[in-house]
């Protein structure tokens, strides 16, 4: 049985890494162009054989927007800031009522702006961060930051990973 000693020297903080989109403008005309696509599908009709469906280009200026958002994604490691440093994050950022644990506008950037090890970031730039990025990405990078601290299954299960080796002949 290993001694706690043992365990010390082998245990690491808890990380994560989440890719965020930072080209919100991409974003928005892939949007836009779905709801174009959206609406020719269901109004066009051919006059002849030869016709090719308006839909086609629009696809086409989707997948090419889809590679530049997936470009444009830059990748954020956050690390468990260890215990008694997160209770004092949270006891610096009190909830305004007793419905939630904490201040649910301060807290979330000052959780990201200390456990964000890549790229590193005060405070401050995080609520930088916040004003350029959406809500979406805002909240991917709470979850990942709050999962960090939080989360109890340390080796989640993947579907997919099971099934793509089951096919292969692996082991699942």
């Amino acid at each position: 049985m290993a001694s706690i000693e043992d365990i010390l020297a082998k245990a690491k903080p808890r990380e994560r890494t989440v890719m965020v989109c930072i080209a919100g403008d991409v974003a928005g005309e892939l949007d836009r162009l779905q709801d174009e696509l959206s609406r020719v599908s269901s109004d066009w009709e051919p006059q002849d054989l030869t016709d090719v469906h308006p839909g086609r280009a629009l696809a086409e200026q989707m997948k090419a927007l889809r590679e530049q958002a997936r470009a444009a994604e830059t990748p954020f490691k956050l690390r468990y800031i260890g215990d008694r440093a997160y209770s004092d994050l949270m006891a610096a950022h009190p909830a305004k009522d007793d419905s939630q644990a904490f201040d649910s506008e301060t807290f979330p950037r000052a959780l990201i702006a200390a456990c964000c090890v890549d790229p590193v970031m005060s405070e401050e730039q995080a609520a930088e961060l916040f004003e350029v990025i959406n809500e979406g990405e805002i909240k991917k990078l709470f979850d990942a930051a709050w999962d960090v601290h939080n989360a109890s299954d340390i080796v989640p299960f993947s579907l997919a990973a099971s099934a793509l080796l089951a096919a292969l002949g692996g082991e699942s």
